[in-house]
């Protein structure tokens, strides 16, 4: 029987998920049907805002072209014990028309029992909440979920739902810091400030790398502008140009709790269309 609590963990574990369909791990050089659109308010006017925008639209539009995707996943949790959970996921992607919209994608959980044949579709927005709509096997319905308070965590995650939709370059404004070398790698680092409504962070600052322009980390600060949580973007792999990291660690240094995100092999191009994103689509599911 599912209550107001465990309806909360599988709406934010799924939404977990969609990290993999698209978060921050982007192409080098793919080209496709995109519509790109520089927004004013996002760009800014001065020369750091204008520049940090630059830098992140080159990162974000690499990204352009993968078409559509489907890929597994184990997310594993971590207390600040060191004791871990699993869950295994597998979802797909279809990427965005234009920039006025996000990506659509539906994930399944596979395992353990008590979240097994549960589903999210969701279709992403860029200012406005996200449209999602909940598969629940126990009950055999779906329900449509609000998404506006993006900022909630879910129990046992050190993710909040917001931390999915990032790759929407729209969703910000930006303010170019400088580069640096991480790693023998040097980098562009971009602060970005959200400007949808509710968002849990002041400031978002994101490591670019100057060859691939892949994102490799981005630092993530509270409503009182304290460091709240790192995300690391690792095992970067490249599939006809273009790039996907493989493990994705975040941690969160208030309670020392840890969540990563491990995907096997991506799958692109696999024909999936609009009307694999639809609600009656949830109702099909075994």
């Amino acid at each position: 029987m599912f209550n107001t609590r465990s309806m909360s963990a599988l709406k934010a574990a799924l939404a977990t998920a969609l990290l993999g369909a698209s978060l921050l791990s982007l192409p080098a050089n793919a080209q496709g049907p995109s519509s790109f659109t520089d927004d004013p308010a996002a760009r800014g006017d001065t020369p750091e805002s204008i520049k940090g925008y630059e830098l992140a639209a080159r990162s974000d539009r690499s990204d352009a072209g993968f078409g559509d995707s489907k890929v597994s996943a184990t997310m594993v949790l971590r207390n600040s014990a060191g004791q871990t959970t699993q869950r295994s996921l597998s979802f797909s992607t279809l990427e965005k028309e234009d920039e006025t919209v996000g990506d659509k994608s539906l994930v399944i959980f596979n395992s353990p029992r008590d979240v097994e044949g549960t589903a999210l579709l969701s279709h992403a927005k860029i200012l406005d909440p996200d449209d999602q709509w909940l598969f629940l096997p126990a009950l055999k319905r779906v329900k449509r979920i609000s998404s506006a308070n993006k900022s909630g965590p879910f129990v046992g995650s050190e993710f909040a739902f917001e931390d999915f939709t990032l790759t929407e370059l729209n969703k910000f404004t930006y303010a170019y810091v400088g580069e640096e070398e991480v790693d023998g790698i040097m980098m562009d680092v971009v602060d970005r400030f959200p400007r949808y409504e509710k968002s849990g962070y002041t400031k978002q600052k994101a490591w670019i790398d100057q060859d691939v322009y892949q994102v490799r980390k981005i630092e993530f600060y509270d409503r009182r502008g304290g460091l709240l949580k790192t995300l690391t973007l690792s095992d970067y792999r490249e599939y006809d140009g273009i790039w996907r990291a493989h493990k994705l660690a975040m941690i969160n240094h208030k309670t020392n709790k840890e969540t990563d995100l491990i995907y096997s092999e991506f799958e692109f191009k696999t024909g999936l269309d609009a009307g694999d994103f639809v609600k009656g689509v949830l109702l099909r599911i075994r």
